[in-house]
């Protein structure tokens, strides 16, 4: 299998999480400026241009969950990501899109607003997204009472969403220090092995955040 990504993206590092949770062989496509090549054949197969992409044989998946979804069925390992349960399944899934719609969204707006010429920038949408995340925080840190893992007691797709969502969103708007829950829950997700990998192959990239990278992950 091969993936297109970059090591500093969100969304690939979680797909990249489930890969290495289940430490599945695969070819990591680095679609970096460096690699024109790579980027062009990643463009001809997915003109929207965004990753990452999954590329098995002669099937192409799109979309990070889309992704962890399609191993789950295809090339399942020892960590289950989605329980075979369906209400558990239906729990894994909507926490799922609770990080990406209401974390990983308000995050990548603020961040994709520092990136835009001073002219072109919104104010009252960076403060609405802001807000947003002070609201997911909350709501997060109730849920997170007494949980190890979003859905519970094993890793999932959920925490595959939450791992590279609370590890930028706390670099982009500051989970308070009164989501003692949330703070502990990204600190259980840095830790984890294959979240951790994806950490330090982004580590190299830290420069290109315009908002500026902290020290402290």
């Amino acid at each position: 299998m091969q993936l297109y990504g970059h090591p500093f993206s969100s969304y690939t590092q979680k797909a990249l999480t489930a890969l290495h949770e289940n430490d599945i062989p695969f070819e990591f496509l680095n679609l970096s400026p460096d690699n024109p090549d790579i980027y062009a054949e990643f463009a001809q197969r997915w003109p929207i241009r965004k990753f990452p992409l999954l590329v098995d044989g002669g099937r192409q998946v799109m979309e990070a969950t889309s992704i962890i979804e399609y191993l789950h069925v295809h090339h399942p390992g020892p960590s289950r990501l989605i329980p075979g349960d369906a209400d558990k399944a239906v729990d894994v899934r909507m926490l799922d899109r609770f990080f990406d719609n209401y974390i990983h969204a308000s995050l990548q707006k603020i961040v994709a607003d520092a990136l835009r010429p001073e002219a072109d920038r919104d104010p009252y949408g960076v403060k609405e997204a802001r807000n947003a995340l002070d609201t997911a925080y909350a709501w997060l840190n109730n849920h997170m009472a007494g949980r190890e893992w979003a859905a519970g007691s094993h890793f999932s797709l959920a925490d595959c969403a939450a791992a590279p969502a609370l590890f930028y969103a706390d670099w982009t708007h500051r989970i308070g220090e009164q989501f003692l829950n949330v703070h502990a829950y990204r600190a259980r997700l840095l830790e984890r092995p294959s979240f951790a990998r994806c950490v330090e192959g982004g580590r190299p990239y830290r420069p290109l955040f315009p908002l500026g990278a902290p020290d402290q992950d």
